[in-house]
């Protein structure tokens, strides 16, 4: 098979997700290496983690570490308290785990979205059914919603969720610390998802958040079992979620990066969709071809199965990665 050649049994599954070079690689098996890895909406740019003490990794965290770092994103995040902030490694376990907490219910999904909310729910036993709005959630018991959406930026107010009817809203905000959007503060019948990996570029720590209302948060600890959070991502929360300088830097360079990749995506026949600072969402006339044309060069970019014309550019980490990426859209 030639390299650039996109195998016709390429199922959905292999594109599920970004950040996949193992699949890049087989796709692509000529492609130069390194690979320039645009598929996630990871800040390229990572939080400059000062070093921690050996002792992180030699002994388990203790109740104080726990509560020092969820009373750190209590701060960062809006939350009333640290009874509001479950820690979790990552917010894809939270994801997992908040459909197993209901007896089967009706679902409502807000999509096109990040595929793994609606998988969870099923996976759990609803009954879950995509909608283009929330006031399309009719009699759907939990309302879950990403804002601002994955992958088209669509950010939806908590009233607007509220009004859907739900009486369990849980909003994931993975892309909201770089944002001009609303913060939110956990009430009865809100769950809010935080992520930390994607904001701070700290994706391998594997550390993120949910906030709600104390009892809530106490069963999602309960199922998520003791130290489910390790000593190293404890010591990265701890010194990055105080730090508002580096968000509010980090929030306007990567502004700027993301109209710098605007105007790259425009020149190469791109229609914008949506996006946030971290990610774009454009059409392309031949988004297949062009896929193909940046992983021939190395380039891995995210894809959609049920929108073939459109791709989503993550964005470069340095001069030489813009350069690269000029190169091929030009």
């Amino acid at each position: 098979m030639d390299g650039g050649e996109v195998p016709a049994d390429d199922s959905k599954a292999a594109i599920a997700h970004g950040g996949d070079l193992d699949a890049a690689r087989r796709l692509f098996p000529e492609a130069p290496e390194p690979w320039l890895d645009l598929s996630t909406g990871i800040n390229p740019v990572p939080y400059p983690l000062p070093p921690f003490e050996a002792s992180a990794l030699h002994r388990l965290p203790s109740p104080g570490d726990l509560a020092r770092l969820k009373a750190a994103a209590a701060a960062a995040y809006g939350a009333p308290g640290a009874d509001h902030v479950v820690a979790a490694p990552g917010t894809q376990i939270l994801i997992e785990t908040l459909p197993r907490l209901r007896p089967p219910c009706r679902v409502a999904v807000v999509g096109p979205t990040y595929a793994e909310h609606a998988a969870a729910w099923t996976r759990s036993g609803h009954a879950v059914r995509m909608v283009d709005d929330p006031a399309e959630a009719g009699n759907a018991e939990v309302l879950v919603a990403v804002s601002p959406n994955n992958p088209d930026g669509r950010v939806f107010s908590t009233t607007a969720l509220g009004c859907a009817g739900a009486g369990l809203v849980v909003l994931d905000q993975a892309f909201a610390d770089l944002e001009p959007v609303e913060a939110v503060s956990p009430r009865p019948g809100l769950v809010v998802l935080r992520s930390f990996g994607k904001t701070y570029g700290l994706a391998g720590i594997r550390l993120g958040f949910a906030l709600a209302e104390p009892a809530l948060a106490r069963r999602i600890e309960t199922a998520l079992g003791p130290w489910a959070v390790s000593g190293p991502a404890i010591v990265a929360g701890l010194a990055a979620l105080p730090d508002a300088a580096w968000r509010r830097e980090a929030a306007a360079a990567r502004a700027q990066d993301a109209a710098r990749l605007d105007r790259m995506i425009g020149r190469a026949g791109g229609r914008l969709v949506g996006g946030t600072a971290l990610f774009r969402t454009a059409e392309f006339s031949d988004g297949p071809g062009l896929f193909r044309a940046l992983g021939e060069a190395g380039i891995y970019v995210r894809r959609f199965a049920e929108s073939p014309s459109r791709l989503r550019f993550g964005l470069p980490p340095d001069k030489a990665a813009w350069c690269r990426l000029s190169r091929v859209l030009k």
